[in-house]
């Protein structure tokens, strides 16, 4: 498909899951306002799940992902409200019980998250998502499970378990080199376990290490001990869950593609509301965009990047933030020299191998991109206009849009895959370029 892109005051469409990116020939400059955070807004709503009594929820993150964890929690006996135009979730939590289904679609969060929970529940419980979710990686929650006694019923989608109400706990060893989820699922969960849980990490580095820090975070604002003082081990003490009220925060990762376009074309854009203190991973954009040359400075009012004329190489290690790297390989593109992105070969087991991925789409684009054992060199060279495809990978389409901003004629492929963590993304985009 071909397509002219937009001008700059254009509100882009998308067409039969296509979207052309819009291209902009000035300096973009705007307040962009970014939804709650996805990873909070899951984890909030486990915990509340398996709290005492009602929780609160303020600005959680309405997406695909927090929609099937909400008909997940929904489904093991939950009751999840919406009030005040969407903008505050109450949360009843009920005994767990089967027979249920649950649709994880693409979303580590729950195909990774539920299962410690649903181990509490009495009955059977079935998981399966989308074919894509089918070879995500799994395999340590479940059999870290079976070690604790709880029946098991296949290897990765789609597989079942079948509890009794209760699960003991105990200590138990996993790899979670492919994930850190496998860490923060048995975490969720294991207050609620009559021997709480020991969680140890043998195997090589952990991935994305700032989520763990996150879920214990939100564990201890729920009243949870935890004790995290050992590297590679983490101890949950049996314990009643308190309810919560909480705000979620925006979603840092998402907001970067926005920061970055200020970069990309000398502008100056601001997001409100920017955490001083979080476990957020996306945080980690202050520093990378400082690197590529923007000037960033954080204020009360939120976090502005301003376009200094300049994108410089970078050499970075994205181990403990690597849902950036798509967007960050994006702006890499445009450099004034080879950039270096390492700490990132987990990425391969992402909603798509994202290192491919972007390896094959930076290079349909014109880009000289080599795939590393652990990451990505890119060697930016003049970009033109073609078809980009997303591999239904919601950060493949924030790449897209940030590229699209310096490539006239750039075809985003299935863009409506962005639901996954924020719906309207191509509408927040275009906005942000007629502003």
């Amino acid at each position: 498909m071909s397509a002219e892109p937009p001008s700059p005051t254009t509100t882009a469409t998308i067409v039969s899951g296509d979207w052309a990116a819009p291209s902009v020939d000035r300096a973009v400059d705007a307040v962009v306002p970014v939804p709650g955070s996805k990873s909070l807004t899951n984890r909030f709503l486990v915990l509340a799940a398996l709290a005492q009594d009602t929780s609160r929820l303020t600005n959680p993150l309405r997406s695909r992902d927090s929609t099937l964890m909400c008909e997940a929690l929904q489904a093991l006996g939950a009751r999840i409200d919406s009030r005040s135009d969407d903008t505050e979730w109450i949360v009843e939590p009920a005994p767990l019980r089967g027979p249920a289904f649950i649709d994880c679609g693409l979303a580590g969060t729950v195909m990774r998250f539920l299962p410690p929970v649903a181990a509490l529940a009495e009955g059977r419980v079935d998981f399966d998502g989308d074919p894509a979710a089918r070879v995500r990686p799994l395999g340590p929650v479940l059999e870290a499970l079976r070690s604790l006694g709880v029946a098991v019923d296949g290897d990765g989608l789609p597989f079942a378990l079948t509890g009794t109400g209760r699960v003991a706990g105990g200590t138990v060893h996993i790899d979670a080199s492919g994930s850190s989820q496998f860490v923060s699922a048995l975490l969720l969960a294991g207050a609620r376990y009559d021997d709480g849980i020991t969680v140890i990490h043998d195997g090589k580095q952990v991935p994305s290490l700032p989520h763990i820090a996150m879920t214990v975070e939100v564990l201890r604002d729920a009243g949870v001990m935890v004790d995290d003082g050992d590297a590679n081990r983490w101890r949950v003490e049996p314990s009643q869950i308190h309810a919560l009220d909480v705000e979620v925060e925006p979603d840092l990762s998402n907001a970067l593609p926005f920061l970055a376009a200020a970069l990309l074309t000398g502008g100056q854009v601001t997001v409100p509301g920017w955490p001083h203190f979080t476990t957020q991973a996306g945080d980690h954009a202050r520093d990378i965009l400082e690197q590529f040359g923007a000037d960033v400075e954080l204020t009360r009012d939120g976090l502005t990047v301003r376009g200094t004329g300049s994108i410089h190489a970078v050499d970075l290690d994205l181990h403990e933030a690597s849902e950036l790297s798509p967007v960050v390989a994006a702006v890499a593109a445009f450099a004034d020299g080879p950039s270096h992105l390492r700490g990132i070969g987990h990425i391969r087991g992402h909603e798509t191998d994202r290192l491919a991925a972007l390896a094959t789409e930076l290079g349909r684009l014109g880009s000289d991109v080599e795939e590393t054992e652990d990451g990505l060199v890119i060697r930016p060279k003049p970009l033109q206009g073609n078809t980009f495809h997303t591999y239904g990978d919601h950060r493949m389409v924030m790449a897209a849009a940030v590229l699209g901003l310096r490539v006239p004629g750039l075809v985003v492929q299935d863009a409506g895959t962005v639901a996954k963590t924020m719906p309207d993304f191509t509408a927040r985009w275009t906005r942000m370029i007629g502003d």
